[in-house]
């Protein structure tokens, strides 16, 4: 069996064994989600990367040391461990970053889609735009649920454990976010047409 059909208990069991390509496979699994997800909350490639690295780091000592248990759930557990060190950035530097697009990255460019013609494409970048406008202007606990729940892909009970808030407060948090989201369309904040 290829080792990239192996889930990631089973790459987390090689890679203690000695074979080091299994830990590189789980790290190519799950990296372009991370690393979006640090992106997304500190706005900053260098950070992130410096972040993105400290938090495998971190999942390399932690798998060595025997302290990982196998709930199923490796990307959850990565996802925790990046956040953790997003509010440490955070707590040192105390700001929020909002999200801004540039040159380099946008969360819209690493969205899977299918072969889509230029005026479908215009359309769509028009759209993720203007959605992108309209989450940048939420507070920061409700911007950060609409990221976590559908740009990270958590569910709300994974968001409500990342953000130590009740599962009520995040359910809470998003419907407040597409409220206030409605509000700025209806109040021609951001105009879709």
């Amino acid at each position: 069996m290829s080792k990239e059909l192996l889930n990631d208990k089973e790459l987390i069991a090689q890679y203690l064994d000695g074979d080091e390509k299994s830990f590189e496979i789980l790290l190519n699994k799950h990296k372009d989600k991370i690393y979006t997800s640090i992106y997304l909350f500190v706005k900053d490639h260098e950070r992130a990367n410096d972040i993105f690295q400290d938090v495998f780091i971190k999942i390399v000592k932690t798998l060595r040391a025997g302290k990982y248990n196998h709930e199923g759930k490796f990307k959850q557990w990565a996802m925790r461990i990046a956040y953790n060190m997003c509010v440490d950035n955070f707590r040192k530097n105390k700001r929020r970053s909002i999200i801004h697009p540039t040159d380099d990255f946008d969360i819209f460019d690493v969205l899977e889609s299918g072969e889509e013609n230029r005026e479908e494409k215009i359309i769509k970048d028009q759209t993720y735009a203007k959605v992108r406008a309209l989450v940048d202007k939420l507070p920061p606990e409700q911007r950060e649920v609409v990221i976590l729940r559908h740009y990270a892909d958590m569910s709300f009970k994974e968001i409500a454990a990342m953000t130590r808030v009740s599962i009520n407060t995040a359910l809470g948090r998003m419907r407040y976010a597409l409220i206030n989201m409605r509000k700025m369309v209806d109040n021609k904040e951001v105009v879709f047409s």
